[in-house]
């Protein structure tokens, strides 16, 4: 089906907060039944542009036309009346309710349950997203419940369909599911407005791409034309620095962790199952594994924040496993958490604040109990300046950052401590190209220092360009390790998907 008129039509919007534009009359159109993207940095101001188009946000000025009539809403439910729909990068889903009941809350006026019932098992077979309604939320995959974010927009027949980050949490079979079904969309006559960092699912899926720099058009091109890194290119504005480390044996045994198993946290978590792994200083140990499958709770047990019996873990041949963070943070064990907002850092605090809640004790913030804030700042300063984070300056609340901008300054926090051992989870999770080089970079930097890095994350390209060994978490059990080089992405889809032993006997063979 071939669809050439515009469907939205966007022209001059801009809309400014106090310090900074985020849009800058700004224009470009989206025809029905084709895949759109919207490139650019953090900061860049695609959020922004996204929300007013979805009734979040107010333009100052600039108009939107739809299908040909003049566009503005007030509110998302009347971007949802006139055919908009927007699928966000973090779920609103309640955990102890079912799917049907999770959609039916995103509904104005839901139908009865067993009519929304079968027409959420007909919708969702229909588009190749099979969903039991009955099923409660805590127990679905990351994938199982975008299907419902997605299904909940596709009842109400959207005409333009907005999609934020969607694959950051799917495995790569997940993915292939989720771009069938955005095609089918399109050839349907659906108009898609994609946002997304992996460049390459750009160029595999969308028509044309709309490139924003600093709240400016700087380019609208067909991204299959293009390479990623011209791509990249285009949205930073310079060359693109490509992580690179020197060859190099991996050093001593510096941490160990032998049959770690630990009870879920809570209803929804994971239990951690006879957990095992092994650590080298200068070594890069990703742990790949779609959300949900433990990760978080992997992260807590190596950090200190959930102890367990001493044997457990060992830093240097010393057994650790019962002692706390702070003791861990001592001895050199430094880990960042995955949630920027609320576990990473405090959201009012100031990022000198931020700065001294982990830095205190390595960075000697404190003297004879007294906190020196002079030095907290200078350490929030060095961080600011040495990983390109951008803010007005380290008294400004963390809350107050680009969620790019937060990652670097935590992961820059952590790098500038000196640990012996650093464990990241999510790294470079919403991070633009240059942004997410950058801190690739500085882990690699890190491991060729003598440091040994754990890298947990669902960006399975990330793990391949920075991992030497690789291991798959699922359902809170940990798969062997096996070199980096020469893993296939589907070995690695199998591996995340459970299918430890196949792959051993895969990668033996």
């Amino acid at each position: 089906m071939t669809q050439t008129a515009e469907l939205l039509r966007i022209d001059g919007l801009t809309k400014a907060y106090p310090g900074v534009v985020a849009n800058d009359n700004v224009g470009f159109s989206v025809a029905p039944g084709k895949v759109h993207a919207l490139l650019g940095e953090n900061g860049a101001g695609k959020s922004t542009l996204v929300k007013m188009i979805y009734g979040l946000v107010r333009p100052d000025s600039g108009t939107m036309h739809l299908r040909g009539a003049p566009y503005a809403p007030a509110t998302p439910n009347a971007a949802r009346a006139a055919g908009v729909a927007m699928v966000f990068q973090h779920f609103s889903l309640f955990n102890a309710l079912d799917v049907a009941e999770n959609i039916a809350l995103g509904m104005e006026n839901p139908p009865p349950r067993r009519t929304l019932s079968a027409r959420i098992r007909e919708v969702s077979h229909e588009y190749g997203l099979p969903l039991d309604p009955t099923r409660q939320v805590g127990e679905l995959s990351a994938g199982e419940r975008q299907r419902i974010e997605i299904i909940r927009c596709l009842l109400q027949d959207p005409k333009l369909l907005i999609m934020d980050e969607p694959t950051s949490v799917l495995t790569p079979q997940e993915v292939e599911i989720l771009f069938r079904t955005l095609r089918q969309l399109a050839a349907e006559g659906t108009a898609i407005l994609y946002i997304s960092h992996k460049l390459e699912e750009i160029r595999d899926l969308c028509d044309g791409a709309t490139i924003l720099r600093l709240g400016k058009v700087v380019a609208n091109c067909n991204p299959r034309e293009k390479s990623a890194r011209e791509l990249a290119e285009l949205m930073v504005g310079q060359t693109l620095h490509t992580p690179s480390r020197d060859a190099r044996d991996a050093g001593a045994q510096v941490l160990s962790v032998q049959g770690l198993s630990l009870p879920a946290a809570h209803a929804f978590g994971t239990a951690l199952k006879d957990i095992a792994l092994n650590l080298c200083a200068g070594e890069v140990l990703g742990i790949g594994g779609v959300a949900g499958n433990g990760q978080d709770e992997l992260l807590s047990a190596l950090s200190g924040e959930m102890v367990t019996t001493p044997g457990a873990i060992t830093l240097n041949g010393a057994p650790i496993g019962d002692k706390g963070p702070n003791a861990r943070r001592a001895l050199g064990l430094l880990t960042a958490p995955e949630e920027r907002l609320g576990h990473a850092a405090a959201p009012d605090m100031s990022l000198t604040e931020n700065a001294m809640l982990t830095g205190a004790q390595r960075k000697n913030l404190v003297h004879n109990g007294f906190l020196n804030w002079r030095a907290a700042r200078q350490f929030a300063e060095d961080i600011i300046k040495k990983f390109d984070v951008r803010t007005p300056g380290p008294g400004n609340a963390a809350r107050a950052l680009s969620g790019g901008n937060l990652q670097k300054f935590v992961i820059g926090r952590e790098i500038l401590q000196h640990p012996g051992v650093l464990v990241v989870n999510q790294p470079t999770w919403g991070v633009d190209a240059s942004a997410a080089a950058a801190i690739r970079q500085a882990l690699l930097d890190l491991a060729d220092q003598g440091a040994a890095v754990i890298v947990i994350s669902q960006d399975l390209d990330e793990l391949m360009e920075i991992s030497d060994r690789f291991c798959a978490m699922n359902e809170g059990t940990l798969s062997p390790a096996r070199p980096a080089q020469g893993l296939s992405v589907e070995d690695i889809g199998l591996m995340l998907g459970g299918a430890h032993d196949m792959e051993v006997a895969h990668v033996g063979g």
